[in-house]
């Protein structure tokens, strides 16, 4: 990424990379784990959550 862009809660963004690559929705709940990665929980339209890397999305603008 050439531009780093901050995820916050609320952000509607879509999966880059990884196993839900192509899915899009909402950014709920921001972690960072002990290994120092960022996780959020992404909350589709339809109701369906998953959990996946910060590094894995990109924020629709």
């Amino acid at each position: 990424m050439s531009k780093e862009v901050k995820l916050k809660d609320g952000d509607e963004c879509i999966v880059i990379a990884g196993t839900h690559k192509g899915k899009s929705g909402t950014v709920r709940d921001i972690n960072t784990s002990k290994t120092g990665y960022i996780t959020i929980t992404v909350v589709q339209k339809n109701g369906d959550r998953f959990k996946t890397l910060g590094k894995s999305v990109s924020v629709v603008q």
